[in-house]
């Protein structure tokens, strides 16, 4: 049966013209919404044109789809999926037999390898390097050589453990590292303990290295506090490739002025973009990134792909369709 299938993502050329020889091919009609957007981090507006749509792909209004009924499928073009991470929306689509989905895959792994980049680079002391050789052209030969850490045999905390997670897992594989994750349902993973949250405080004082993956929902607003800041090992490291909000920041400032935490990688923020006089851009001992950890230079290729993909499957009865969330 065709399907009209709604979109709000201002794709490149190139993915435009895969999406639309995909859903042709199958016999389907495509609806671009007015209102595209570039951003994956931006809300889609309202749109008259979705009520039209069987699916949709992007990142359409929650409400809009709460009430548009005809709405059989939704995916979102992005990994976290926090506008529709609410109890009213996904037990309303369970309840109608409507499908909601995200890019987990596609961003996997870019995230896992960012985080491995940073944790080398910090390790073997490039970055403090490259500061050097952009101001006064040190050369520290002693200090670099003996601050410089191996990963091998270290602790990694990984807090959440979703398609990221599991490819960081992997990973950091070869090191021969002790791998723990704190996650809901504490069912086995191979390589990883996983733990219920009851026992993270016991967990937190032995990572060398505290990698955040949450996303943003009630349950993990500040989630890393200063209480559980303060449980950290001394010289222990921080990633946060999760969401901003999950992040008490003047509590984790505090801890990297004091050199309680050795340092921070910190990619994702409260309020993006950091503004330009927060503290943690001077931090010496904390490293930024715009949000691009998800980044990829096919990326909107990959999510045409990965939506393509599911809808063969969704045509198939919805077994096998991936990043399924309800």
């Amino acid at each position: 049966m065709p399907l009209t299938i709604w979109t709000n993502t201002l794709f490149n050329d190139e993915a435009m013209r895969l999406l639309t020889a995909g859903i042709k091919d199958r016999g389907h009609r495509l609806v671009v919404s007015p209102h595209t957007s570039a951003s994956v981090l931006v809300a889609g507006k309202p749109d008259p044109s979705l009520a039209e749509a069987d699916l949709a792909l992007g990142q359409p209004d929650a409400a809009e789809c709460l009430k548009l009924t005809r709405l059989r499928w939704v995916e979102v073009v992005t990994a976290g999926y926090t506008r529709y991470d609410t109890p009213e929306f996904k037990e309303a689509f369970r309840a109608r037999g409507s499908i909601f989905s995200n890019m987990s895959g596609v961003f996997a792994d870019p995230c896992a390898q960012h985080v491995l980049a940073m944790m080398l680079a910090l390790g073997r002391q490039l970055l403090p390097s490259f500061r050097d050789q952009l101001t006064d052209h040190r050369w520290e030969y002693m200090q670099r050589r003996y601050d410089s850490r191996l990963l091998t045999g270290e602790t990694v905390l990984l807090l959440g453990f979703g398609a990221i997670g599991r490819r960081l897992a992997q990973l950091l594989a070869p090191f021969g590292m002790k791998l723990y994750a704190v996650r809901r349902q504490t069912r086995s993973e191979p390589g990883v303990h996983i733990i219920p949250e009851e026992k993270l405080s016991a967990v937190l004082p032995t990572a060398d290295h505290v990698v955040n993956i949450l996303p943003d929902n009630a349950a993990t607003r500040n989630y890393v506090n200063a209480r559980r800041l303060a449980l950290f090992k001394p010289g222990a490291r921080f990633y946060n490739v999760g969401r901003g909000t999950t992040v008490d920041t003047r509590a984790l400032q505090e801890s990297l002025t004091a050199g309680r935490l050795n340092a921070a990688y910190l990619d994702v923020f409260e309020t993006e973009p950091l503004p330009a006089d927060n503290p943690l851009w001077t931090l010496p001992n904390c490293f930024i990134t715009p949000h691009t950890a998800g980044g990829r230079a096919d990326q909107d290729e990959a999510i045409v792909r990965h939506f393509l993909a599911n809808l063969a499957a969704f045509e198939a009865g919805g077994e096998g369709m991936e990043d399924r969330v309800v």
